[in-house]
């Protein structure tokens, strides 16, 4: 696979099991493609940093909503963390060093940056990946509460978590337990890539939306529509072989697709039925 550095990197990374991905490294690897001169260990030092200064303003008791708390007041109050609600599709709130830099995220970049300061303090905490809007929450027993990242940390319950799908879908929306459930790391980095393929789709940033995709595609590699859209992608960019290549295994995956018909039309019109 030829590779740039960033990228080899990242694969390296993700090579291994998934609990061993080491979320901000990958996630920097990722920005590294946007920001070739990027310093990942700058980085990593500089959660090191925020860890070491939170330790000191801990409380003496571990209970988990005191520790919750002293995180907010650290990440929020003191460092100014905020959710991006000006300009949420900004590139740059889905980028790690640019959060880390501006303090300015989404949703599930800002709970990396939770996440990565709480497991250096030893507080274990977990990614849910609720629909439109990613979460954490301790992963602690009996605990059953969860932290949005976006707005200051704020504690919410299961009760909560329904109403705030409502307010984004715009309709009722009854809570399923898979809206809840915990996400591995490959999931994180998937979501955290699709959020970018999506940003750059949308400002027709093929270039960037095709690395994007491809990255999906080294995390999971056997997802059908990430496989039609890297086709579809490159089929706009003249990158003909490729796209008939990707078609072609879409429609063998899946034959009754929705959008076949189409497909066998795109790839009539290249020459290959």
């Amino acid at each position: 696979m030829n590779f740039s550095s960033a990228r080899q990197y990242f694969y390296q990374e993700i090579q291994q099991a998934d609990e061993n991905i080491d979320l901000a490294k990958a996630a920097l690897y990722i920005a590294q493609e946007e920001y070739p001169k990027l310093d990942p260990e700058e980085y990593l030092n500089a959660l090191d940093t925020m860890a070491w200064e939170l330790q000191e303003r801990l409380p003496d008791s571990r209970y988990p909503l005191r520790i919750v708390q002293s995180i907010n007041q650290y990440l929020y109050d003191d460092l100014k963390f905020s959710g991006n609600e000006i300009d949420y599709y900004d590139p740059r709130n889905s980028f790690f060093n640019d959060v880390i830099d501006r303090r300015l995220g989404i949703p599930i970049t800002l709970a990396l940056v939770y996440l990565e300061v709480a497991r250096r303090i030893d507080f274990p905490m977990v990614g849910v990946g609720m629909p439109g809007h990613f979460l954490i929450r301790p992963d602690v027993p009996d605990i059953e509460i969860f932290v949005d990242a976006f707005n200051g940390g704020e504690i919410i319950f299961a009760q909560d978590c329904e109403e705030l799908l409502s307010q984004l879908y715009q309709r009722p929306v009854s809570l399923q337990p898979e809206f809840l459930a915990v996400v591995s790391n490959r999931q994180f980095l998937a979501r955290m890539l699709t959020n970018i393929k999506l940003i750059y789709l949308k400002q027709q940033e093929l270039e960037k939306t095709l690395a994007a995709i491809e990255r999906i595609l080294l995390l999971f590699p056997n997802l059908t529509l990430e496989l039609r859209d890297r086709g579809l992608i490159s089929y706009q960019l003249g990158r003909y072989p490729q796209a008939v290549n990707d078609l072609q295994n879409y429609l063998a995956a899946v034959p009754e697709a929705q959008d076949a018909s189409m497909i066998r039309r795109l790839l009539t019109e290249l020459g290959k039925d």
